[in-house]
């Protein structure tokens, strides 16, 4: 795509047995700024399709209905993708042409925890260098608001499990046995209050403080509860009602603590009578600065050890690190005058960063450029989920966005 838009192209694989990454480039036209560029990030890659039986339409086969684009990584992210290529292709038929430099780095790798970009980026910093990266992901809240996003909460995810016995037990010895899932529960039953504080030792010890603008452009983000509860029907109270800090500030500056899966002994229609030999889970850590995911492999690590469950074994499977853009750039004020123009005044909503993670961390560390991002997203487009889609309306919105992004940044 990127050839067929008269762009330059290079694969590059040569480091890691990595899944591919793809450069592009475009130079700015006649009437462009050949002396400023900027880079775009992106993934092809996206996450599985299943469970597949709660897809209305095939996942991987796009379809338009009711106003929507809908397919697996309509929006995360290959669609954003699209946007981006689709404003570059207007502006080409522009008199002037493109009015900066475009670069593209995009992965395969970013729903596997990014593990070969930063080697990328070290190993290719000039020929990625530019003056401004713009990132994926995000879009309009459930406020219809569009949401620009300065930084990314960074990854610990593990693997937590723990043998009991050699072999599934007849569930009579429970009498006398215990078994994996009781320790396991037990085990992560420690790790959180159930009115939803973390307390690993000296865990909150290591966050870095929020810098005084951080904390003003936090305090202004709209929250409505209501509309959370309602755009995902949570069934339970927002656990930041127990908290002593705002969901905003939970959202942007606090790490969390989620397990996102369990496993352990029968799980199929109708009974099974066992004493699960063995139990295993998946605890997700979003960090924020401060925050390293051997760090928190080490603070976890001690309070199992200090609680009793030194048989509780671990495994760091993806870490990523935080980052967030100094909001006092002045590319911060260029995104959010584009985004003013195309979404208008009031409709904006400014982050130091999201809530979700990505690998910025590297692109700050070896090119040294401010990173700003948003996406064609919206609050029912079910990343990650069946049926992600995006409307067309906001996608064709995102492409006026970068087209007028671009013509700001000339």
């Amino acid at each position: 795509m990127f050839e067929d838009l008269g762009g330059e192209s290079e694969i590059l694989d040569d480091l890691n047995d990595s899944f591919p990454f793809i450069y592009g480039f475009f130079e700015a036209g006649p009437g462009g700024n050949k002396e400023k560029t900027i880079l775009f990030y992106n993934h092809f890659d996206v996450q599985p399709e299943e469970p597949i039986e709660l897809w209305d339409t095939p996942p991987f086969q796009l379809t338009q209905k009711d106003g929507k684009l809908i397919a697996r990584g309509i929006s995360d992210d290959k669609g954003e993708l699209m946007a981006r290529l689709y404003a570059i292709q207007m502006l080409q038929q522009t008199e002037d042409g493109l009015p900066v430099n475009i670069k593209f780095i995009v992965e395969g790798e970013e729903e596997i925890g990014s593990p070969n970009i930063d080697a990328y980026i070290e190993k290719y910093a000039d020929l990625l260098q530019a003056d401004v990266c713009f990132w994926e992901g995000g879009g309009k809240n459930v406020d219809e608001n569009i949401v620009l996003s300065g930084g990314i909460k960074g990854i610990a995810y593990f693997d937590i499990w723990v043998n009991s016995a050699d072999t599934d037990i007849h569930s009579s010895k429970g009498a006398v046995v215990n078994n994996a899932a009781w320790r396991l529960v037990h085990a992560l039953a420690s790790l959180r209050t159930p009115d939803n504080k973390i307390i690993i030792e000296d865990f909150y010890d290591i966050m870095t403080e929020p810098t005084e603008k951080e904390k003003e452009v936090v305090k202004n983000i709209p929250f409505d509860a209501e509309k959370e509860k309602e755009v995902y029907g949570l069934k339970y109270p927002l656990i930041t009602e127990d908290l002593d800090y705002t969901p905003q500030e939970a959202l942007v500056f606090y790490p969390t603590l989620t397990i996102s899966g369990m496993e352990s002994g029968y799980n199929g229609e109708g009974t099974k009578t066992v004493l699960p030999s063995t139990a295993k889970a998946k605890l997700d850590f979003r960090l924020v600065p401060g925050y390293t995911a051997p760090e928190v492999e080490k603070l976890l690590r001690a309070h199992l050890d200090k609680h009793g469950f030194e048989d509780v074994q671990i495994a760091l499977l993806t870490e990523l690190m935080p980052f967030r853009t100094d909001l006092e750039d002045p590319y911060v004020d260029v995104v959010v005058e584009a985004a003013e123009e195309i979404y208008g005044t009031g409709n904006i909503v400014l982050e130091p960063n999201s809530a979700g993670g990505g690998p910025m961390y590297g692109f700050d560390e070896f090119l040294k450029v401010p990173i700003m991002g948003t996406g064609i997203g919206w609050a029912k487009t079910n990343v990650h989920a069946p049926n992600e889609n995006v409307r067309l309306q906001d996608f064709y919105e995102g492409v006026a966005y970068i087209m007028t992004l671009l013509e700001k940044l000339k």
